[in-house]
Parts: structure tokens; C-alpha cells; sequence
């Protein structure tokens, strides 16, 4: 068989694709890897004044039969020893099976705006694998770098002489925060070709339909709020712009402050500003109540 692997990343582009393939190939599970010993829980959940730890994380293997095909899917990253000890798990299973052949995915955020037009990118452990991808409409990823587990078990399937590549798809970086199906989606697509399987597309195109409605909501209330200002200021730099190019402009810097009140909670306030102006609050109300929400679940208290 081959084996699709995939743990949680940006935009959840890989483990989007990998749980659409699996849900519409019927993909019957048969095994986990338990990591209760592993896994160390750094915040408490809080219902009605009662604390208790969150759930463990999910490691499952399934299996689908016609085409011979393994799927392994992840609820967490996990770094160092443990994540390496995790690998170790998922390529002990993959020998055991006589899998030759891995594909891990992820995101790939890209200068791009969200109505472009998705590529994909290819990394692989072995020159055959790679130029093997080609005809599918993959390119080449000539430099980079790819983060976390999704990437590591490349290097590591290697040294036990299995074949391993990772399908990139690109995103704009503005859209980070949210599951991206449109990249999920072309990755999902070059699978069917690559394995030689026919998948139902429709309700992906029904999540790509339904995200890029939300964008285009956030690009026409910048648009018209960017119609109304006047020559001053940060507006005079807009105008130097193409207009369609204002609110991924926007959106970035939005994203940015996000980025900035993760780190500092007293910036929160310019960031409600920066959505005030473009009549944006409540479309990211809930993100942005999260942050205190976040706070507050991430205080320690000394008694």
C-alpha cells in the first residue's frame, strides 16, 4: 500500500485534505498510537466553575483496501523527543505493511490573493519521487523549508529507504487563521490522479464556495469603507494602489496585529481600532473575543 500521513499545520491545509480523502474513500480504522504517556496538557478547560484536562489527542491509522492505501492522521503536532518518537511509530507501521511510498501535505503561504489560482509544490527524500510528481501538475519546491512533522518524516522515512514527498499547496498568508479548502482542495485533486481514485468533490467545492463568499464579505466592506475616506493619512498610501489590491492589503495588516496582540494583550485596543475603520468588527468578533478568552484561560493565579 501507499501511505498518506498528515498532522495539524497552517490553515489546516493537510489534515483538511487527508480527512476529505478518508471520509470519501470509507477508510475504516484499525489501530491508534496511544500517547496518553506522552502528551503533557498546558491549559485546563473550565465548564460551569469545574476544571478538568482536555481530551488526549487522537494518532489514527485506516485503511482502505481498493486501492491498497494507509491513512494516518493526527489531532497535534508534537516537537522534539516525543515527536520523534511519534514518527518512529507511524514508520514502524508502514514497514510492517510493506509500504514503499509516503505523501505528507501541507500549506504553503505564498504572495498571492485569496481569488488566485492555487498551485502546489513538491519536496521529496528521492529524485524519482519528485520528478515522478510532475506530470500532476506539481512543481518543484527549488528552496525553502517545510516546519514540523509533515516535513520531518521525509528526512526520517529516508533513512529506513522508503520514498517520501510532501505536497505543498499555497495560500495567502492573510488567510492563515482560518481552514483554507480551496488549497486542501488541489492537493485532494492531485491525489485522485496520483492513486488512480475517483473522489466526490462536490461538498469540497461546497467549503470552497462558502469560503470564498466570506472573503469576498471582508474584501466589499474594506472596499466600500476605503470609498469613503479622505486623502490623509494612511488613505493617501492606499490611493497609490490598484483598488483590488486594498483589502489583501488590509487583510495582511489585520493578520499582523493579530500576530502582535498574541504576543502583547495591550495592543488589543489598536487592533479594535484597525477593524473599527474598515467596518470589520463583526466579522472577526469572535477571533478577536477569543483573545480574552485566551487571557483569561491562560492566567495563573497565585492564592
Amino acid at each position: 500500500p501507499v501511505m498518506l500521513a498528515a498532522w495539524p499545520g497552517i490553515a489546516n491545509v493537510g489534515v483538511g485534505a487527508i480527512d476529505y480523502l478518508r471520509q470519501k474513500l470509507d477508510a475504516r480504522a484499525f489501530a491508534e498510537i496511544d500517547t496518553r504517556n506522552l502528551f503533557t496538557a498546558d491549559l485546563i478547560l473550565v465548564e460551569n466553575g469545574l476544571a478538568k484536562l482536555p481530551d488526549v489527542p487522537t494518532h489514527t491509522f485506516s485503511l482502505i483496501e481498493d486501492p491498497p492505501l494507509v491513512i494516518f492522521q493526527s489531532e497535534a503536532q508534537m516537537g522534539g523527543t516525543v515527536g520523534n518518537d511519534m514518527m518512529g511509530h507511524v514508520l514502524d507501521m508502514a514497514q510492517g505493511l510493506g509500504v514503499q511510498t509516503i505523501y505528507t501535505m501541507a500549506a504553503y503561504q505564498y504572495p498571492m490573493t485569496h481569488k488566485d489560482q492555487v498551485q502546489v509544490f513538491g519536496v521529496s527524500n528521492r529524485e524519482s519521487l519528485r520528478d515522478a510528481l510532475l506530470p500532476y501538475g506539481v512543481e518543484v519546491l527549488e528552496q525553502g523549508m517545510v516546519s514540523g512533522l509533515n516535513g520531518l518524516l521525509l528526512a526520517s522515512a529516508q533513512e529506513r529507504g522508503m520514498d517520501a514527498a510532501c505536497l505543498l499547496a499555497t495560500m495567502p498568508g492573510y488567510t492563515h487563521h482560518m481552514p483554507n479548502p480551496k488549497s486542501s482542495r488541489e492537493i485532494v485533486q492531485i491525489l485522485q490522479q496520483v492513486l488512480k481514485v475517483s473522489i466526490d468533490m462536490s461538498e469540497m467545492d461546497e467549503y470552497v464556495e462558502k469560503m470564498e463568499a466570506s472573503m469576498e464579505d471582508i474584501a466589499v466592506q474594506i472596499q466600500d469603507a476605503f470609498s469613503q475616506m479622505d486623502e490623509e493619512g494612511e488613505a493617501s498610501e492606499l490611493k497609490a494602489m490598484e483598488e483590488d489590491q486594498v483589502p489583501h492589503y488590509v487583510m495582511k495588516r489585520i493578520e499582523e496585529l493579530f500576530l502582535e496582540v498574541g504576543q502583547d494583550k495591550g495592543k488589543a485596543q489598536k487592533l479594535k481600532q484597525e477593524l473599527d475603520k474598515w467596518n470589520l468588527y463583526p466579522l472577526y468578533e469572535d477571533r478577536f473575543l477569543n483573545i480574552f478568552r485566551s487571557l483569561n484561560r491562560d492566567t495563573d493565579l497565585d492564592i
